[in-house]
């Protein structure tokens, strides 16, 4: 298994390749991907290395070809449904953002508590109840889930999705869940990141 910073990376290094190429550029090198995306030329060629795919040092590396041999690596055999818990304020952001920008990755099934939403279609995607959780997971085999709910209802909806299921979720509430190991959680705790944008932005020596 590829290490998550390694998987961050490559996914990463695919949007500037596909600028890269947009621009008309058929090949790049590696100092050159390093300088826009901030590490060394040596970790882009580690990272690559991972996957399998080396470059010629008089040549660079061949974009399309990478991009094609990182889709391999990181994208599903078949568009991958995603379940989204919570259609808050937030939940609905994260819907509208997703709708039609990502078919490989689509938002399928969104559950809420409030029987005002339940039943309906939301930014194209049909909302359940939470009750239903489990079993519409099993129906669409769904193994990723966004959590976008209350910090109050969190670990009690990760251990449903989990059950489940579910073997990826992605945490936009400030509870650190506890899963079974072979869940893979990433949290993202926006107030925790503003404050550290905040914190830098003020800092005169950093």
């Amino acid at each position: 298994m590829i290490a998550a910073r390694v998987v961050e990376r490559l996914i990463a290094y695919r949007r500037r390749l596909k600028a890269w190429l947009a621009d008309g550029k058929a090949r790049i090198y590696s100092h050159e991907l390093a300088n826009l995306e901030g590490v060394t030329p040596a970790v882009v060629r580690r990272d690559l290395m991972t996957i399998g795919y080396t470059g010629s040092p008089a040549r660079g590396y061949d974009v399309a070809g990478q991009l094609e041999k990182v889709g391999q690596v990181l994208d599903p055999p078949a568009p991958e449904g995603i379940a989204l818990v919570g259609v808050g304020s937030l939940g609905r952001a994260i819907l509208n953002y997703f709708s039609g920008a990502h078919p490989e990755l689509p938002i399928v099934a969104a559950f809420d508590v409030d029987l005002g939403k339940v039943g309906r279609i939301i930014n194209g995607c049909p909302c359940h109840s939470i009750n239903d959780v489990e079993a519409v997971l099993r129906a669409g085999s769904l193994r990723t889930a966004i959590l976008a709910v209350p910090a109050d209802a969190a670990q009690r909806v990760a251990e449903r999705l989990t059950r489940a299921g579910a073997r990826g979720l992605l945490n936009f509430t400030p509870v650190r869940l506890r899963v079974p190991p072979e869940v893979y959680v990433e949290d993202v705790d926006i107030a925790v990141l503003l404050e550290k944008v905040v914190y830098f932005a003020r800092t005169e020596d950093r």
